[in-house]
């Protein structure tokens, strides 16, 4: 599990702007993932991402992780802002741009 755990710190540290989801934002695997990577084009916002699918282990670990059961997991400067319901409240009320604008000047 370390070396799951290492790799997830690694990416977060990587990718200011990082989501995990079922899918890529080209071909979503679910409606939610789908969503929340549309909330970040639509800002415009430079974003990493990581198909859950692929990596079963990294997928239980990040569970764990961040204390979040379900994906996409939208992670900003290293934080977890949570899953599509509250990207979606954020991206409306403006929010969600504020905190990607504090990666650009970072």
């Amino acid at each position: 599990m370390s070396d799951v755990s290492e790799r997830i710190k690694q990416q977060l540290s990587e990718h200011p702007v990082l989501l995990y989801m079922k899918g890529s934002p080209d071909f979503p695997q679910c409606g939610f993932s789908a969503r929340v990577a549309g909330i970040l084009r639509a800002l415009g916002t430079e974003f990493a991402y990581v198909n859950i699918f692929e990596d079963p282990e990294l997928r239980e670990a990040l569970k764990v992780h961040s204390s979040w059961p379900t994906y996409p997991q939208l992670y900003v400067n290293g934080e977890l802002i949570g899953g599509c319901d509250i990207a979606m409240e954020l991206y409306e009320s403006g929010e969600l741009e504020q905190l990607i604008e504090s990666t650009r000047a970072a």
